[in-house]
């Protein structure tokens, strides 16, 4: 496979663990980019990089740069894929892609129209696990898919000046973890479904904390999900069928799921199965992306990236709220 130049923009811990699957898959990273001068030259030295540039713009506009990857917080997403875009580069960025689904449509027509690979930073589009999952629903062995459960809750230490809890920053459970939850959802669903109801709890800054949503589409299958930022709970996912149900644990760099098969009211068998390795989840996106590019399209994630995209900007309405004020 053709090795590409992979320009990163950001220093973050997420920046870190690309760069090592990038120095895995690859053997070698081309350039990073951070305005902060010490942490750019210390990731460079730790990560071995090629090439730094203090000016993002200067590494997108490099012309032996092949793909930029933003690992920056999520409200610079948007000016950063324009610019990279633009340049003739393809991108892959962190999520969330953008923070609403307006910029995500903007950028989706102009990765089209200069024949780009755009892609959004989910590990569950790329686990092997999913495959396998699919598999196993297009089997018909669970029947009728009829409901999706999923959860995800983390408990971050409140302080009103980080980023989770910054509303000018887009902060808040929704595009944090929200994304994974929805995704998670949207992959199982037979179309894309509508908001029926919503609930949420907001921190005094504006940003939402906690929130139940309920997703309904024409087939009448059925999505519950529940979030929360200072409440822990299990990342965890389940499919439920007319013959059966399959539930993922640590959904997002899932390994395993456990089947169970509902023979009748009364008996039950059970199957597990397993795919992948949690370690290596950003080897997967790296890999993927780089045979994205190779054969000129993606496998339909971007197009799950805008539904789930449309989701969050309904659910937001629903609550009345946006990131500007």
């Amino acid at each position: 496979m053709h090795k590409y130049n992979w320009g990163i923009i950001g220093t973050g811990w997420i920046a870190h663990e690309m760069a090592d699957a990038l120095n895995e898959v690859n053997g070698e990273i081309y350039a990073v980019s951070n305005l902060n001068e010490e942490s750019l030259y210390k990731f460079a030295k730790e990560k071995n990089v090629k090439h730094t540039f203090i000016n993002p713009d200067e590494m997108i506009t490099d012309p032996d740069v092949d793909i930029i990857y933003i690992a920056t917080p999520h409200i610079s997403h948007y000016d950063y894929i324009k610019k990279a875009l633009n340049a003739g580069k393809h991108v892959f960025a962190e999520k969330a892609i953008t923070i609403s689904a307006k910029q995500l449509d903007e950028v989706i027509a102009l990765a089209k129209s200069k024949n780009l690979i755009l892609t959004e930073g989910f590990t569950l589009y790329h686990m092997p696990i999913y495959e396998k999952i699919r598999d196993l629903i297009s089997s018909d062995k669970l029947g009728d898919i009829k409901l999706v459960q999923v959860n995800f809750g983390s408990l971050k230490d409140y302080d009103p000046n980080n980023r989770f809890f910054a509303k000018e920053l887009a902060g808040g459970a929704l595009l944090d973890i929200g994304g994974y939850a929805t995704a998670f959802a949207r992959m199982f669903l037979n179309e894309q479904p509508e908001v029926t109801l919503t609930t949420v709890k907001f921190f005094e800054t504006g940003v939402d904390e906690q929130s139940g949503i309920i997703l309904k589409n024409s087939q009448e299958q059925l999505a519950v999900m529940a979030l929360s930022m200072r409440a822990k709970q299990p990342k965890r996912g389940v499919i439920s069928g007319t013959k059966g149900y399959v539930e993922i644990n640590n959904y997002p760099r899932a390994t395993e799921a456990k089947v169970t098969y509902t023979l009748d009211a009364h008996t039950e068998s059970h199957e597990t199965i397993t795919a992948g390795d949690s370690a290596k989840a950003l080897n997967y996106e790296v890999m993927d992306m780089q045979r994205y590019i190779s054969q000129g399209h993606d496998d339909g994630q971007l197009s799950l990236s805008q539904d789930v995209a449309h989701i969050l900007n309904r659910v937001r309405d629903n609550w009345g709220m946006n990131y500007t004020n």
